[in-house]
């Protein structure tokens, strides 16, 4: 695959994974559990093209930095599928578990704006913006319901 479609795929896939995060967030906000459950999932499920992402641009001269940004996404993908779906762990109100995992999360999808940077400044753009709109849906849902 030609680095320009590389570069697209990786600014789609990091622009899916902000907007569910905002969605899972704005669920969660309107207690709509089915819908948070399978925006979840849907999320869980970028981890096949970030893979692809890893395997795909070993051929191309990348940055370190990428490949870390990737590695956490599929990081803490893992890590919510094991805590969330497999071992279903109540872990948001363990103030030491909450942060921690925040600040996986944030370092994770703020990596993502890495990543879709790579397709030219307009997706580095959109994903700045959509990070901010996450983060600020994140805290706000935080303050409200406590997860």
């Amino acid at each position: 695959m030609e680095i320009e479609k590389l570069n697209l795929l990786g600014a789609y896939v990091a622009i899916f994974i902000l907007i569910t995060s905002s969605l899972i967030f704005t669920f969660r906000l309107l207690n709509l559990g089915i819908a948070e459950y399978w925006t979840g999932i849907a999320f869980m499920l970028s981890a096949f093209p970030i893979l692809y992402l890893i395997y795909s641009s070993s051929n191309v001269d990348r940055p370190t930095l990428y490949y870390i940004q990737l590695v956490l996404m599929i990081g803490f993908i893992i890590l919510e599928f094991i805590l969330d779906y497999i071992l279903k762990v109540d872990f948001r109100h363990t103030k030491w578990m909450a942060i921690s995992y925040a600040l996986f999360f944030f370092a994770s999808t703020g990596g993502m704006i890495g990543v879709a940077s790579q397709a030219g400044k307009s997706w580095s753009i959109i994903s700045v913006v959509l990070f901010i709109i996450m983060f600020g849906l994140a805290f706000f849902q935080r303050a409200k319901t406590g997860m």
